[in-house]
């Protein structure tokens, strides 16, 4: 779903229920779920994922299954073509540089924190493992 189509559905009021409901193949893998099929050493394991999905959705899951399906078929349509596939795959991986972890966490320790991220490394715990020990029994 766009941020708009979530944004839309947030304001008419989502019911996961009615997404549930119009979709045999979604309402099949929740009750899949909730009877204990995949956990019948537990039959109740995951009930408490299917009564979330049902009465909440925080993430729109149900709203975006049938959408979510037919992408991955797609992606699975595009896996046959090996040179497609792996053009595709290195312009991702091209793209996700303005993603990265360590750009991130910086942002977050500058603004959110208001500190200056280090690039100082450090020393594994096991480099000097004697003088730790000293330091543990010394109180250190």
């Amino acid at each position: 779903m766009t941020v708009q189509q979530v944004e839309e559905l947030k304001k008419k009021g989502y019911n996961p229920r009615e997404f549930y409901e119009k979709n045999a193949e979604l309402r099949q893998c929740i009750d899949a779920i909730a009877s204990g099929y995949f956990s019948p050493q537990d039959p109740t394991m995951f009930h408490h994922l299917t009564t979330h999905l049902l009465e909440h959705d925080t993430y729109m899951i149900c709203a975006d299954y049938e959408a979510y399906i037919k992408c991955q078929e797609k992606v699975s349509e595009l896996y046959q073509n090996p040179e497609e596939w792996s053009r595709m795959c290195l312009m991702n991986i091209a793209a996700g540089g303005k993603f990265s972890s360590d750009r991130t966490i910086a942002e977050y320790a500058r603004e959110i924190w208001g500190v200056e991220p280090s690039r100082d490394k450090l020393r594994a715990p096991y480099e000097n493992p004697q003088s730790e020990q000293d330091a543990i029994e010394q109180g250190i």
